[in-house]
């Protein structure tokens, strides 16, 4: 499935190319732009744009903590762990910044499916299946981080074996990953006690919200998680770091402000799978610089485009003036998505895995 899906993105980026006419169809969430309904490609394990979506309740956090790991007196008692997983992100951003884009990347594509409970790092599942998340469409060939976190969860077995899960490890990653590309000034509060989930399927990816989406559908992908429009247009801000691939931005060019078209259209060079800068102005800084991106028609997603529009132009005209306004939403925004899902010790299927690809036998 995982293969199968991979080639779908491909074939789809053929189709919905500049030339597509108008009336595209828009399935597996707003993750394939094709120019006419394909009930071939279309059908197992996507959704189209007229499905429903019902509001989930807001997340709770049931169970999480901060200082979770600090408690002496429990049996998760691990005081350096935070302070591994900060060693290992300040290190990874400072070689090389793309990659704490991918893990704040990571921590919300877990998040959005089956919780945030490390399903997104699983190879081999419970269920014995190879089609994991990561072979999902919106994930294959494009999540990064994970050596990252693999690094973190090796050193925090090695000083307290069996105490820390991998959704957690994810999750302070993605704060500290925040807190460095954004020169210190995004510092979320960010809880611990996550259990890790033992499933993981490819055609679940479908709940992560993609490129190709409008308004509504983005609005009703973030509701189903509990979630409400402005955390989901405080959370688009995150694309004012990272990179993307032209296949999913290369049909709009004539939407872009001109200039700035004119420069991506040098940089795909008819390519589709080559990768640019989301943000041309500060690619590197976690910054608000992205809302006056968006003001100025020089975003690349269509998902990016829509949030100028009358329903959510007010917050992203606040986040672009207001000084400091979207760095402290964001740290609410990220602190509300990281308690989606939550697995607790008593659900069944939660664990602390000892290998974070991996169940436990």
């Amino acid at each position: 499935m995982g293969a199968k899906l991979a080639a779908l993105v491909v074939l789809a980026a053929f189709l919905a190319g500049p030339a597509a006419c108008e009336g595209a169809s828009i399935c597996f969430n707003g993750w394939l732009r094709l120019p006419t309904y394909n009930p071939w490609l279309c059908s197992r394990g996507s959704r189209m744009r007229s499905l429903p979506r019902q509001r989930g309740p807001y997340p709770s956090g049931l169970g999480l903590g901060n200082g979770y790991y600090d408690n002496r007196w429990s049996r998760s008692y691990c005081p350096r762990a935070e302070g591994i997983v900060r060693d290992a992100v300040r290190d990874a951003v400072a070689a090389y910044p793309g990659i704490g884009a991918g893990l704040i990347r990571l921590f919300f594509h877990d998040c959005f499916v089956r919780g945030c409970d490390a399903s997104v790092l699983l190879t081999t599942t419970n269920s014995n299946n190879s089609d994991t998340e990561r072979e999902g469409l919106p994930n294959k060939n494009s999540l990064r981080g994970f050596e990252v976190i693999d690094a973190a969860k090796a050193a925090i077995e090695a000083a307290c074996p069996g105490k820390v899960s991998c959704a957690d490890i994810v999750a302070f990653a993605a704060r500290d990953a925040s807190y460095f590309l954004s020169n210190r000034r995004i510092n979320i509060q960010m809880p611990g006690g996550r259990y890790d989930g033992r499933e993981s399927f490819a055609n679940e990816t479908d709940q992560l919200p993609g490129p190709f989406s409008n308004v509504t559908e983005l609005q009703a992908t973030f509701a189903a998680k509990g979630l409400t429009s402005d955390e989901m247009v405080t959370l688009s801000g995150a694309h004012t770091i990272g990179r993307a691939r032209c296949m999913f931005f290369s049909s709009r060019f004539s939407e872009m402000d001109p200039a700035f078209a004119a420069k991506l259209r040098a940089e795909c060079n008819g390519n589709d799978d080559t990768n640019v800068n989301q943000d041309d102005v500060t690619p590197y800084v976690l910054d608000k610089q992205y809302y006056r991106n968006v003001i100025d028609r020089k975003v690349l997603f269509t998902s990016d485009a829509v949030l100028n529009s009358t329903e959510t132009m007010t917050q992203v005209r606040e986040n672009a003036n207001r000084a400091g306004a979207w760095e402290r939403k964001f740290e609410r925004a990220m602190e509300n998505m990281g308690k989606i899902g939550i697995k607790a010790r008593a659900d069944q299927g939660a664990e602390i895995r000892k290998v974070c690809s991996r169940v436990n036998n």
